[in-house]
């Protein structure tokens, strides 16, 4: 599962979305990789990238996206859009080599420190985390290998990666993980399944392991909506022209609202008392929750796994496990 947006760096994220009644998981970044792949060497937004996303006028308006890459590009056919994003998705889910690491999935705390893991990272290809493994719904592939249910892959000789399904239970033991990420995921399944989800989560965390989730924040959207001046949809505008992600947003603020829910195959869209509500549903303590900020949190190393291409828009959580 991977979401549109993460499409700007090709390292993580998760779009969930239903084609023709069948369920689909497929990586949201794949749009904007494919748009402008060399965004894909500044995956955290540390380095100093070509351009400063939070400015808010431009100087010089962008030239346009590269030939070829709003080809057909509507925004006001969302599922026209799908149908581009899962092409870009199985682009982005092509690597040079897979290799089976495991032909049986880590199971117990023990068995994911055999492995040199101690968490796992949700929505994502190839996690960046030392200590992670990747997880996704859809297979990588290259040429005629495919990486299938149940088995531990590495992939280009690098990151570690399975395949999980969101719906379903995890295969693990309780308490066998010290921590969890996933990044624009939660908005990309039905309230239900994520409540499922999480509840799963907190079972394989170990007591005080940590869970961070990022979401796109719907109180935003709400106050970009009644905001006089317009400002934040005009910048969320401006950044997807600076990333060259398909022909220029529609001004209109009914377009921009309504898109952060019809989009990118999006489900659930969580304000901080919705996302504490669902954290809560699933078991998680409401004193170990946390509002955070991008790239800082509990713990360095999983905020660090942030990705800067929507954090205007985003919202950050840390729960703690009991």
């Amino acid at each position: 599962m991977v979401d549109f947006w993460m499409v700007l760096s090709p390292w993580h994220s998760t779009l969930a979305q239903e084609i023709s009644g069948v369920k689909v998981y497929t990586n949201g970044r794949a749009a904007a990789y494919a748009a402008w792949p060399e965004w894909a060497a500044r995956p955290t937004g540390r380095e100093s990238g070509p351009v400063d996303l939070n400015v808010d006028a431009p100087r010089t308006e962008p030239s346009g996206p590269p030939a070829g890459a709003a080809r057909d590009w509507d925004w006001e056919d969302p599922d026209a859009l799908a149908g581009h994003l899962a092409e870009f998705s199985a682009e982005l889910a092509e690597c040079r080599r897979i290799e089976v690491v495991s032909d049986t999935l880590p199971r117990t705390a023990e068995d994911f420190s055999a492995l040199g893991l101690d968490g796992i990272e949700f929505a994502a290809f190839r996690t960046r985390h030392p200590r992670g493994l990747g997880s996704d719904i859809a297979p990588m592939h290259s040429g005629n290998s495919r990486t299938e249910f149940g088995k531990v892959y590495r992939i280009d000789g690098s990151a570690l990666f399975t395949m999980l399904d969101v719906a379903a239970p995890l295969p693990f033991a309780d308490a066998s993980l010290d921590w969890v990420y996933a990044e624009h995921l939660v908005e990309h399944i039905p309230l239900p399944v994520a409540v499922g989800w999480l509840r799963e989560v907190r079972r394989v965390l170990r007591p005080g392991g940590l869970l961070r989730l990022t979401t796109p924040d719907l109180a935003r959207y709400v106050e970009g909506y009644a905001e006089p001046a317009g400002g934040f949809f005009a910048r969320h505008r401006r950044r997807l022209r600076l990333m060259r992600v398909g022909p220029p947003m529609p001004e209109r603020r009914a377009f921009m609202l309504n898109q952060i829910f019809y989009h990118y195959g999006h489900r659930w869209i969580y304000d901080e008392a919705e996302l504490r509500h669902a954290l809560g549903a699933a078991g998680f303590p409401a004193d170990g929750m946390r509002r955070r900020t991008f790239q800082q949190g509990a713990r360095p190393d999983l905020a660090e796994l942030d990705t800067v291409f929507r954090n205007d828009e985003t919202l950050y959580l840390e729960a703690t496990a009991n």
